[in-house]
């Protein structure tokens, strides 16, 4: 039944006190900054404007609103009560202990199998430096040095992610400024171009935009994850509120300003923009040497920052989920202030998905990834619905927690929800993105049915 009280989950405090508090305020804000850095926005986004043209930036535009409204939901409720279970145990809170269980295992699965894809891209890299050697030992050999360094102490995870985000940061923020010099006809040995490549700004019509609306909506992916770490941060509601607070302008910057710049540089037609990537299209147009290499550091990069911060995540939502009572209890064991036997599961399932890659490529392993392909809108519908009924029970019972304040509640709310079903909508028109949805559909109403089952079997017992 849903909750009528604040009073959290039986057993369960609004914070996780047997987890360490070792992440600095240093560390939260640049996950808070790399996490909308990933390798979707530096390769993916390819696909986006080979499909919408210059209209990308309208598509990405669009879908960081979308977004914006998701983080500005989640992080009134984690300000509110900081939990590494996220918006999971605000579920459970909000609608009731199937709903923590839906939303926190399905995540759970999404970010482990996305462990495993960033391996694999990462490997591809390293064996393009190093040819002749196996993919698989390099997948594992990423794996093993996360593995550890989340093993030993959050504070570890927290300097990988510090150092990632900061080159990530310096990367892009270095490809800006080049591409507005450029753009502004002043950058040495190169003229601007104008407006010439945005003359046909709709080149594919209105069905070029969804597809970009769509590549776009799943590009905003890790931005989760600090609502996670707050949790285990010296302050954590400063540090939710702050990183919150903030999302708006990287989006914009990162995102959008990174669009509008490649857009305007590089013809959308052009094939190096899906084969190389439009980063490093755009820094061959403009003649710079070892541009190509430069980025695939950078990729690199991304890709490893994005494994680290998924092994943490998972991690801590299936140790979230065993302290609530959902989930298997050997997984809540906790060792120096780590849950290191959720770490290690989370990193096994990992693996296991590199190694169906390799074992069942063409049946088990792209049905995997259909069913992870639509769990963050699932995720995203589960933040809205358990905010528009927890915001009015904090405002009766405990105000002051309401320390960020979701935007013109409940009209923005709602907003977003609609937004949410019109994805869904579009999804089901695409013949690529159709089987996606019905996939993490099928996968969202069988843990929805577990965990009901669940959920009524103990109330039974109580």
């Amino acid at each position: 039944m849903p909750r009528t009280t604040l009073d959290a989950p039986p057993g369960t405090p609004d914070t996780d006190v047997s987890l360490s508090h070792g992440l600095k305020q240093r560390h939260l804000s640049m996950i808070a900054v790399g996490g909308v850095i990933g390798a979707g926005l530096f390769v993916g986004s390819g696909a986006g404007i080979a499909a919408a043209g210059p209209s990308i930036v309208i598509a990405y535009a669009v879908s960081g609103l979308l977004v914006m409204l998701v983080m500005r939901m989640l992080g009134e409720m984690s300000a509110a009560y900081p939990s590494s279970g996220s918006f999971s145990a605000h579920a459970e809170r909000a609608i009731g202990p199937w709903a923590g269980f839906t939303a926190g295992w399905s995540f759970w699965v999404l970010l482990c199998t996305a462990v495993g894809l960033e391996g694999i891209g990462a490997a591809k890299i390293v064996t393009g430096w190093l040819p002749g050697t196996p993919e698989w030992a390099w997948v594992a050999l990423f794996m093993v040095v996360f593995c550890v360094a989340n093993l030993a102490a959050v504070k570890n995870f927290g300097e990988f992610e510090f150092w990632f985000a900061a080159l990530k940061v310096g990367a892009i923020s270095l490809f800006l400024v080049l591409g507005v010099l450029a753009v502004a006809g002043v950058l040495p040995g190169t003229d601007s171009p104008g407006t010439a490549n945005l003359t046909d700004f709709l080149p594919n019509g209105g069905e070029g935009l969804v597809i970009g609306l769509l590549a776009s909506v799943f590009a905003y992916g890790g931005l989760e994850t600090v609502t996670i770490a707050a949790a285990e941060s010296e302050n954590p509601v400063q540090g939710v509120a702050r990183s919150v607070r903030t999302a708006m302008w990287r989006i914009a910057l990162f995102y959008i300003g990174s669009m509008a710049v490649i857009v305007t540089l590089v013809p959308w037609d052009s094939k190096e923009v899906v084969e190389k990537g439009p980063y490093v299209a755009a820094l061959d147009h403009l003649g710079i040497p070892g541009a190509a290499q430069l980025m695939n550091v950078v990729v690199l990069v991304a890709l490893l920052s994005a494994m680290n911060a998924n092994i943490y995540g998972a991690s801590r939502i299936g140790y979230s989920l065993v302290e609530r009572g959902q989930g298997p209890k050997g997984l809540g064991k906790v060792s120096g202030g780590v849950p290191r036997v959720a770490v290690l599961a989370s990193s096994v399932f990992g693996f296991v998905c590199v190694l169906l890659s390799y074992w069942r490529p063409d049946d088990v392993f792209p049905w995997l990834l259909n069913m992870i392909g639509a769990v963050i809108l699932v995720v995203w519908i589960f933040i809205a619905v358990s905010q528009l009924r927890l915001r009015r029970r904090v405002e009766r019972e405990a105000p002051e927690k309401l320390v960020v304040r979701m935007w013109l509640f409940p009209a923005l709310t709602w907003v977003a929800l609609a937004g949410m079903a019109g994805i869904f909508v579009l999804m089901a028109r695409e013949p690529d993105t159709r089987v996606q949805l019905y996939s993490t559909g099928a996968m969202t109403v069988a843990l929805a049915a577990v965990g009901y089952a669940r959920q009524k079997a103990r109330a039974a017992r109580d």
